[in-house]
């Protein structure tokens, strides 16, 4: 069984909107619609959980699920303070019983663009006998490692570029290992995680698979984000 785990808790604070982000309008649909409508229609999936902010799960609940038609979403929950507490609310609704070699996938609901092609490969991934697996892309520009100084923020390194990926989402792992990673991050709080194939790096000494992901495949985040986005919507409407 494939269960997604789909976040969609951000605040629009960096949009400069008063509306939360992922229900912010891309060529006439929310932004979250775009991502729930692949997983929806992708054969793949069996289950989707969706985590917002727990003041907007009402809205989320009669005005995209109940509206669109989303069956696949199964339950609505109530994210956390980071990330990565949000994971784990998703992640503590999957029903534990057989569920060992299920299969999880991660989504940020910023990233509208996920694609068919990048979900069945990830499944396919872990499927074939890998534990974690991500989509990521080539980096572009060049890399500078850098130190703040009095004098501003100076270069100090340059890594070679064609060691870097910019890793994108959906991260997909073995239901066991991402949920014994996450039971001992909740243990260890000190540690900044930023993404869950660091999270499983460090708490279950998991390497990830890196797939193809696709330039298109942004996360949305600053108003000049959504210009480029209209562009790329469509492509999927």
């Amino acid at each position: 069984m494939v269960h997604v785990i789909l976040l969609a808790g951000g605040s629009g604070e960096r949009m400069q909107s008063e509306v939360p982000k992922q229900l912010m309008k891309i060529a006439g649909k929310e932004m979250i619609w775009y991502s729930l409508h692949t997983f929806e229609e992708n054969p793949e999936v069996d289950n989707i959980i969706l985590v917002t902010r727990k003041e907007d799960i009402p809205y989320f609940r009669s005005e995209l699920v109940d509206k669109y038609g989303f069956t696949k979403v199964r339950r609505i929950c109530p994210g956390g303070e980071e990330r990565y507490n949000s994971v784990y609310n998703g992640l503590m609704t999957i029903d534990p019983e057989d569920a060992e070699e299920n299969i999880v996938m991660v989504h940020d609901g910023a990233r509208p663009f996920v694609t068919h092609r990048m979900i069945h490969d990830s499944v396919q991934t872990i499927r074939d006998g890998y534990t974690a697996c991500t989509v990521g892309m080539p980096v572009k520009d060049t890399i500078k490692i850098v130190t703040k100084t009095g004098n501003g923020v100076m270069g100090t390194d340059t890594p070679d570029r064609s060691t870097l990926y910019q890793i994108q989402t959906p991260q997909t792992f073995i239901y066991s290992v991402i949920k014994r990673s996450y039971e001992r991050r909740m243990e260890d709080r000190n540690r900044a995680i930023t993404d869950d194939t660091m999270l499983v790096e460090q708490y279950g000494g998991v390497l990830s698979k890196i797939l193809p992901g696709s330039y298109e495949n942004i996360k949305l985040t600053t108003p000049e984000d959504l210009e480029i986005a209209e562009v790329f919507a469509k492509k999927f409407l």
